[in-house]
């Protein structure tokens, strides 16, 4: 039997330039933070989103509150600004991904750090500058450089993790940055507040507080070990408009990678209308002041932290895509219950983050602000993984960039269409109820588009929430490369639990009568199989599905096969048939030595989905669902590799068999 895996591209990308440290030497993603290859870049990064919105936050607070500027109303102070320091992302992505690939990255980052010092020397000045004339335009100015400098910090940041950490960390590693990257920009806006509002002194406090996390950050980048260049051959194309344009283009070479790019746009675009519309909500819906609206910002920060973290521990530190649809739906199902739960609130006189808190009815909003928070970073950390696994070393980086670009015109879009709909004198939870249904619609388009996502998801529920499943030597399953996997076969969902096993993309050799169950055979047409027929019954199907086999192989991909030709009708591991030879043959023609993989299902039989049910004299499966009870402990052995030579039919079936339990 067999299910092709939807594979995004005809090949795998090659592997990382620099080879990351053993990942099993790290129990969870905070042992990162001792390890030299992890813990500066981490604090690098931390301490530039800091920078960012301490120095935004404090700024606009000036304007807003502080300064009388005739040019710049207070009404309009947030807007330009956020557009002055978005606006590099449109400019300078596409050279800045150029510059990543063709440098060292350590260089690079040390370069960015550079000039942020530089930056905020010249923010310094404005700050405790008394002509507003002078102290303005200055600071208008510094948040485009910073613009520029969080553009060109953008790629590198993730183009280094793939180098710097193995695939099992890069889950984990995208969690932590996720985290870092919210914490840092929560922490910066809180004490750019506070500082800018002190008395007389406030804005000399953010001057040295700017450049202070400047040279912090200048500091611990001079211990980020070096990242070799991935294309240091590269000639840079300076036209930002036809870099662009060839970037994207790049990009959508590999299907995955660039409907991946357009899913972390749109969770762009979906967290930018809430963010956006936080302070009209606490003020017109809540009935709340400005700490309310911190609040709500605290607790959206928090929630994607938590969701962040959590991504390696629900994908047992492999890449995990099926995460991406529970995000997805967690994201849609809380964004609709916050309009239910945002409507008919007391109208209650202003209030203060305590009183705000006092009131019950203000909790379901929280739990829902939490929870949509959440499960975006379920839904995003993956999909970053994913692109940084699956782009090409060598364009890594301009791919990157691309998505920065991505993200910032989805965010454009959505501060225009936030505005349109409140034009249109829709109310602030109504946006949020079209914002919740919308994300369901383009999430399921996403997931038809690429329907990896939505198997892995599949595969995500029955190995958590129908058994409790458990792979020993996955290490053995290869990271890259073409391989032929080879299993035992105990019911009709193994292929399931193979692919919940492999966080590669696998394809299925399946007996063709697979297709004609309901359930089933939809999810395996949907999944691309490759059906095979017995050769007596159909020769020329036959041999069309050992060629598509072929092909799998050719390509680097993993192929999956179940020797024995056929679902156990007792439990017990049958002859296995000469397939696996002709595969093996039919690689040696195309001058491919591939490895063989055996791998052994355990403790599936006498589960629903086996055929343990005597049923009119016939073995059957899928007649009673709770025989086992829920929860039920399966498991999955991976062997050592073998080479082609060594593999005969008896031979492989034994090394099967030493993988089952007695």
């Amino acid at each position: 039997m067999s299910v092709e895996l939807s594979r995004p591209d005809a090949a795998e990308p090659a592997a990382p330039t620099a080879a990351p440290a053993p990942s099993l030497a790290h129990p969870n993603q905070f042992a990162l933070l001792g390890q030299r290859r992890f813990a500066p870049f981490f604090w690098t990064q931390f301490s530039g989103a800091a920078n960012d919105n301490l120095f935004k936050f404090a700024f606009t607070v000036m304007v807003t509150y502080q300064l009388s500027v005739s040019w710049l109303p207070p009404a309009l102070a947030g807007l330009a600004i956020g557009a002055l320091f978005i606006l590099p992302f449109l400019l300078f992505s596409a050279t800045s991904g150029q510059l990543t690939d063709k440098f060292e990255k350590t260089r690079m980052i040390r370069f960015v750090k550079n000039l942020e010092i530089v930056i905020m020397l010249i923010a310094a000045a404005g700050f405790v500058s008394g002509n507003v004339n002078v102290q303005v335009p200055l600071l208008l100015s510094c948040t485009f450089l910073m613009g520029l400098h969080s553009t060109l910090f953008g790629p590198v940041k993730f183009a280094y993790l793939p180098q710097a950490l193995s695939e099992r960390e890069l889950t984990g590693g995208n969690g932590m940055v996720e985290m870092g990257t919210f914490v840092a920009i929560l922490l910066g806006q809180v004490v750019g507040g506070l500082m800018v509002a002190v008395p007389g002194v406030g804005p000399h406090y953010v001057a040295v507080a700017c450049v202070a996390l400047a040279l912090l950050g200048r500091t611990v980048a001079q211990f980020i070990p070096n990242a070799p260049a991935t294309d240091p051959g590269l000639k840079i194309n300076w036209n930002p408009v036809s870099e662009t344009w060839r970037n994207l283009k790049l990009a959508g070479e590999n299907v995955a990678v660039f409907r991946s790019m357009l899913g972390i746009s749109w969770m762009w675009f979906f967290g930018a209308v809430f963010l956006s519309q936080f302070p009209s909500f606490a003020k017109e819906v809540l009935h709340g002041d400005e700490q309310v609206a911190s609040l709500l910002l605290v607790v959206f920060s928090i929630g994607i932290g938590v969701g962040s973290l959590l991504c390696e521990v629900l994908s047992r530190r492999h890449v995990e895509i099926g995460l991406v649809p529970l995000g997805a739906i967690g994201m849609s199902v809380f964004a609709v219950d916050l309009y239910f739960a945002s409507r008919g609130l007391p109208a209650l006189p202003i209030m203060n983050a305590a009183s705000f808190i006092a009131q019950s009815a203000h909790w379901r909003v929280m739990v829902d602000l939490a929870l949509l928070s959440l499960f975006a970073g379920l839904y995003s950390v993956p999909m970053y993984a994913l692109i940084q696994l699956r782009s090409q070393p060598t364009h890594r980086a301009r791919i990157i960039a691309a998505n920065n670009i991505l993200n910032a015109l989805f965010m454009i879009v959505s501060a225009i269409l936030a505005g349109a709909l409140l034009k249109a004198e829709f109310s602030i939870p109504q946006i949020f109820l079209f914002t919740g249904l919308a994300n369901a619609a383009v999430a399921f388009y996403i997931f038809m588009l690429v329907p990896e996502y939505l198997l892995r998801f599949v595969a995500l529920l029955v190995s958590r929430c129908i058994y409790r499943f458990k792979v020993q030597g996955d290490d053995n399953i290869p990271a890259q490369g073409a391989a032929v996997l080879t299993c035992n076969h105990v019911s009709f969902i193994d292929p399931v639990l193979l692919m919940a096993a492999s966080s590669r993309p696998i394809y299925f050799l399946m007996d063709h009568r697979i297709f004609n169950m309901p359930v089933l055979g939809a999810l395996f047409r949907l999944a691309k199989a490759i059906p095979v027929a017995p050769r007596a019954e159909n020769p020329a199907a036959y041999e069309a599905a050992f060629e598509a086999a072929a092909k799998v192989l050719q390509n680097g991909d993993l192929l999956a096969i179940f020797p024995e030709g056929g679902i156990t009708f007792d439990g017990e591991l049958q002859p296995f048939k000469g397939g696996i030879m002709k595969i093996l043959d039919n690689a040696r023609r195309d001058g491919l030595e591939v490895p063989v993989i055996p791998m052994a299902l355990t403790n599936l039989w006498g589960s629903f989905f086996s055929r343990i049910e005597r049923v009119n004299g016939q073995n059957v499966a899928m007649v009673r669902p709770f025989r086992r009870g829920v929860f039920s402990r399966v498991g999955l052995n991976v062997g050592a590799a073998l080479a082609p030579a060594q593999v005969q039919p008896d031979a492989l079936r034994t090394q099967v068999a030493a993988l089952m339990p007695d």
